[in-house]
């Protein structure tokens, strides 16, 4: 998989820790929810950025 799926693929994550997280639906893990939240968010932030930069490209 290149680096926009990755990309995609933690965006994705990132938004299911959030909606769990942040709406209450799991009160056990919205602490794990959120901080997962973060983690990926940042993750599919910083991969988005190396794709606009050209980082990870097979030539």
């Amino acid at each position: 998989m290149d680096l926009l799926t990755w990309a995609i693929v933690a965006l994705v994550v990132a938004a299911i820790a959030g909606t769990l997280g942040f709406t209450g639906i799991a009160r056990g893990v919205e602490t794990i929810a959120r901080a997962m939240f973060a983690l990926f968010f940042v993750v599919a932030l910083i991969l988005f950025l190396m794709v606009l930069l050209g980082f990870g490209l097979v030539t």
